[in-house]
């Protein structure tokens, strides 16, 4: 399977995890791209390939850095529907914006028609898991539902 990582991050921690999911999916024989949201344009989204986004949340709820010129186009966003995407959220329980940075790239995707696969998973830094011990699982459920429809 074709697959996109799209990733938004502020001190790295996205990017980190995005590149371990990465190495997973390839392990798995998946053709894996990882992409910057910083360096994506909405309008050059391909439907042909599954999307996974992994974002974190920044200050008071916002986009991290590498995901505002990605949130600002998406402002003007083209119609996207027949895109399928998975969403992971990195954030910290401690505050009470707690992963708002994946959840406004996921209405953002979804108001602009794409479908989210499966529901939205959120790694709490304040909790007892590692990132990746939540984030393989969940991108591999996410391709097992692509497969499965396919």
């Amino acid at each position: 399977m074709d697959i996109t990582i799209l990733y938004g991050t502020e001190t790295g921690n996205a990017e980190m995890l995005a590149e371990d999911v990465q190495s997973a999916l390839e392990d798995a024989g998946h053709e894996v791209l990882v992409e910057n949201l910083s360096d994506v344009a909405p309008a050059d989204l391909d439907v042909s390939r599954l999307h996974l986004v992994v974002c974190s949340t920044y200050g008071d709820g916002e986009l991290p850095a590498s995901a505002q010129p990605f949130g600002e186009a998406m402002k003007d966003a083209p119609d996207l529907s027949g895109l399928r995407f998975g969403i992971f959220g990195l954030g910290d329980s401690e505050y009470e914006t707690f992963n708002m940075g994946s959840q406004q790239i996921e209405e953002m995707l979804v108001a602009a028609g794409a479908e989210r696969i499966g529901e939205r998973v959120t790694h709490d830094a304040s909790g007892d898991d590692m990132a990746e011990d939540v984030a393989l699982p969940w991108a591999e459920a996410v391709v097992e539902a692509v497969g499965a429809d396919a």
